[in-house]
């Protein structure tokens, strides 16, 4: 048979991409589990350094926003057209979650070694008080109930006044399993009788070896797959409505993409911090929701 009948063959040609997309994911697999120096990636200075840049010129951008006394949620500072469509989303239950990328002086800002993940999302939570809503956010000794499977188990270290420091084990899986121990300073800052914030920083992660078993290891902080190196989250509350707006900007620090995986891996490692922010303000929504009708 000459190529042409070959090509031209409608059940040979989908045998063909069958066995192609069977070998793309033969070779993820191989890539990512493994032998270790094929995933490990260790966690560099100028990688940390670029990601506190990142953070800081953030911050700063969001601090003259709120100098300026621009709308204090994301949703109300959109285009009239695309706001209105926003409102009806969120008032379907929708969580609302778009990609940001902060520039230093319109260039964007190198991350050697590493990829930087920006998401900003917000929920609508009909019913829900202020005050209900930072009583459920503050209470993670209990999130291990209403975030799994994300969420392995949860527990407050201390806390003084407005200040939390927590300890997460956190789950994803997506082909990939990863398990990490991490550590977060939170701090909560309540602006009047309908508005609140709140900052949280990782200051520990670490990979979970044989998690659940007699063999469970911490990895070296910075030694290890790359899957999650550091990560900020900014938290908004505000009630009005007749229910209560929560939005959280998640900034994470992740490794870079294997050379010459893009193509396959890109859109996995990408999709991840997106997933699970939408997954956190879903079940964030449904849990008050949840206590509020338990304690009406």
């Amino acid at each position: 048979m000459n190529r042409e009948s070959r090509s031209s063959d409608p059940i040979a040609s989908r045998n063909r991409r069958q066995v192609a997309g069977i070998g793309s994911i033969v070779l993820f697999l191989v890539v990512f589990t493994s032998a270790e120096p094929a995933i490990a990636a260790r966690l560099k200075s100028q990688t940390v350094d670029a990601f506190g840049r990142y953070v800081q010129i953030s911050e700063k951008q969001t601090d003259r926003l709120d100098a300026s006394q621009a709308a204090f949620l994301w949703i109300d500072r959109l285009p009239e057209d695309r706001r209105g469509a926003a409102l009806q989303q969120l008032r379907r239950g929708d969580v609302i979650i778009e990609p940001i990328e902060t520039l230093d002086d319109g260039k964007q800002i190198s991350v050697p070694n590493g990829m930087i993940h920006d998401w900003i999302a917000t929920v609508f939570i009909p019913g829900a008080t202020l005050r209900q809503t930072l009583s459920f956010e503050e209470d993670y000794n209990e999130h291990q109930d209403f975030f799994q499977p994300d969420v392995v188990s949860s527990k407050i270290l201390s806390r003084s006044g407005d200040d939390f420091v927590v300890y997460l084990r956190l789950h994803k899986q997506e082909v990939i399993t990863s398990i990490l121990d991490t550590e977060h300073d939170v701090h909560y800052q309540v602006l009047d009788a309908t508005r609140a914030m709140s900052r949280s920083r990782t200051t520990r992660i670490q990979e979970v070896e044989n998690a659940g078993t007699s063999g469970e290891k911490l990895r070296p902080v910075g030694d290890d797959n790359g899957f999650l190196w550091r990560m900020q989250t900014y938290w908004r509350f505000q009630e009005k409505n007749g229910g209560t707006y929560v939005e959280c900007r998640a900034i994470s620090l992740t490794r870079d993409i294997p050379a010459g995986l893009g193509w396959m891996v890109g859109p996995f490692v990408k999709s991840i911090p997106r997933e699970s922010l939408t997954f956190t303000l879903g079940r964030t929504r449904s849990a008050i929701m949840q206590r509020s009708a338990t304690h009406s």
